[in-house]
């Protein structure tokens, strides 16, 4: 029956960020069509990198009997935790707003604002799907303290991806490089004012985004009783 239940519910779910998405696609098509040019065409990709963790995640829900296999499930947690950092990345993208384009600038505010919140959604519901499936194994306590620390490496991670032109995947392609670049930031911090800056003040963030989506679910949750007048 629960399981009945956690399907349905991701049904809702996705139908809610297949919307979105379909949203983002649209108005990046209008501008590509109307500008002639391709400029945010890149976000849709960012939009699917973003999605891959919740993908990953929602499959541990739907078939909860796959986290009966331990090796199956620590290669789909490691595989989220390397895409994570995806999902907030497109909020980075901001950067690439300018004073000048060939569109008003509201409208190029409001496509990367749909994006970057759409990504972040897809994040933040992965993360709690993680979260539940932790709670399930420790303590909740100590999977709240995960799911804290999980925001602040996906804060470094969106660093790596920014600045440092890192991708999930390099992992796998440059795996000594990539250790090199981030063994460095670790045991020369003060070298890198930049990186720790962003890590801690994004980290913060993201802390406060999700649990605030916590709030307004538990909320959500509370029965509303009224006493006749």
């Amino acid at each position: 029956m629960l399981n009945e239940l956690q399907k349905s519910n991701k049904l809702q779910e996705t139908i809610f960020l297949a919307m979105f998405s379909f949203f983002c696609l649209g108005i990046s098509v209008f501008r590509f069509v109307y500008t002639d040019t391709k400029t945010f065409l890149f976000l849709n990709w960012n939009l699917f990198l973003s999605f891959v963790p919740w993908a990953l995640s929602s499959l541990l829900i739907i078939y909860p009997h796959l986290q009966k296999n331990k090796f199956l499930t620590l290669v789909v947690l490691g595989t989220w935790l390397l895409f994570f950092p995806n999902a907030p990345y497109i909020l980075t993208d901001l950067f690439h707003l300018r004073l000048k384009s060939s569109v008003p600038k509201w409208f190029d505010l409001m496509l990367i604002l749909s994006f970057a919140w759409t990504g972040l959604l897809f994040g933040m519901l992965s993360l709690s799907d993680i979260e539940r499936i932790l709670s399930k194994k420790i303590k909740p306590l100590w999977a709240t303290i995960v799911c804290v620390a999980i925001l602040f490496l996906a804060s470094f991670g969106v660093y790596l991806g920014r600045f440092l032109r890192w991708n999930s995947w390099d992992i796998i392609q440059k795996p000594y490089a990539l250790l090199s670049d981030i063994a460095d930031r670790f045991l020369n911090p003060f070298a890198h004012p930049k990186a720790w800056g962003i890590t801690i003040l994004m980290g913060i963030f993201l802390n406060m985004v999700y649990w605030s989506l916590k709030l307004i679910q538990k909320r959500s949750n509370i029965k509303v009783t009224t006493s006749p007048l």
